[in-house]
């Protein structure tokens, strides 16, 4: 998941515009990915009694969204800026929270009061689970983490494929022209949609056994929503407001889930006509969407939230599925805390930026001469 899109125009001669909208559906997806995961974990992430079962396609979004907001940002840097300059401005952007989620993973893991005897793995897989994460990297399995890549804090295996898109885009995406980009861009769709209607979903990258898929659900989103900055302004002038288009993610991520029939996967179907057609139509829409003062405010709250929130809210998430298998609560009480663990994540989010990620992004900008 990149950054928010408040990209300073500082140095580049003048005013840049701001997607203050797609800010916002940033925002909007962050809020929503984090819901799935509160309640899913509750069901084992059953896909029947799952409110959001779409939900995850947020992580194509966030991908197709960076893709844009790198060539945004970057495209026109290059000859001021070198491979060393754009590197060390991505992990000055991105990696704060990156160790603030795996330092919170690791004491939900040790000190998580309601694991009980799940959670018992040796002195040296946790260190070098922890390591690892405070790499980024992939590490071997901990007891009761669901076979994530990286157990200490599950979405950051995006975080790795997001500096895997950034290196790739250093060193040869910033240089094509613009038909070799369609043409990766065309490749890259069809390998996705092959890989959706063999599944029959996205499901895939987030774990040990199937970090495979992760490479393929980067490729294609990242390399449109880069192509769709290129093309700019050939691209029809269409709108959609903030809440429009926030309404129809939340109709993707709530639609039920499509059984196989004949032969056809069509949950498959439904999710790669909306990772390939849909997010990048999104994007097209909210780019020349603005509105109110009310509505921009809303955005750029929604946009400065969307990362933190994502990268540091599954520690907590990870004690309230210990939570629930250990408690025989009502179903009333676990929707209560439920809504509350809800509440409490984005509270955090917002003092974890305040007080950690961006003193530490101002002292490492300072130290690394980042503008």
């Amino acid at each position: 998941m990149s950054d928010p899109m408040t990209v300073a125009s500082a140095g580049r001669g003048g005013t840049r515009p701001h997607f203050q909208v797609l800010d916002g559906l940033r925002g909007t997806a962050a809020l929503l990915v984090v819901a799935f995961h509160i309640q899913g974990i509750t069901v084992l992430f059953a896909p029947d009694r799952l409110l959001l079962p779409h939900a995850y396609l947020a992580v194509d979004f966030f991908f197709a969204l960076s893709g844009f907001v790198v060539g945004y940002a970057y495209d026109d840097r290059w000859g001021r800026m070198s491979v060393r300059d754009f590197l060390v401005r991505r992990l000055v952007r991105l990696h704060p929270l990156v160790v603030l989620g795996v330092v919170l993973g690791l004491v939900s893991y040790l000190l998580d009061p309601f694991a009980g005897d799940r959670q018992q793995a040796s002195g040296m897989l946790v260190a070098l689970a922890f390591v690892a994460g405070l790499l980024a990297l992939p590490s071997g399995p901990l007891p009761n983490r669901l076979g994530d890549s990286h157990p200490l804090n599950a979405p950051a295996w995006t975080l790795f494929q997001e500096y895997i898109a950034n290196l790739a885009y250093a060193l040869v995406l910033r240089r094509l022209t613009l038909p070799w980009l369609v043409g990766l861009t065309a490749i890259a769709a069809l390998v996705s949609a092959a890989t959706a209607l063999m599944l029959g979903s996205y499901d895939t990258g987030w774990g040990l056994a199937n970090f495979w898929g992760a490479p393929v659900r980067l490729a294609y989103p990242f390399l449109a929503g880069l192509l769709l900055y290129r093309l700019g302004e050939r691209l029809p002038r269409v709108r959609l407001g903030f809440g429009w288009l926030s309404l129809i993610l939340l109709a993707v991520f709530a639609a039920p889930v499509l059984p196989e029939e004949g032969g056809v996967k069509w949950n498959g179907v439904y999710q790669a006509a909306c990772v390939l057609f849909l997010f990048p139509a999104i994007l097209i829409l909210g780019r020349h969407s603005d509105g109110g003062r009310v509505t921009q405010a809303l955005c750029r709250a929604a946009g400065r939230l969307s990362y933190p929130l994502y990268i540091i809210h599954y520690p907590f998430v990870y004690v309230y599925m210990n939570w629930v298998a250990s408690e025989r609560a009502s179903s009333g009480m676990t929707a209560m805390v439920a809504v509350s663990l809800y509440l409490f994540t984005i509270a955090f989010a917002m003092i974890a930026l305040r007080v950690w990620d961006k003193p530490i992004r101002r002292f490492l900008a300072r130290r690394g001469g980042v503008a």
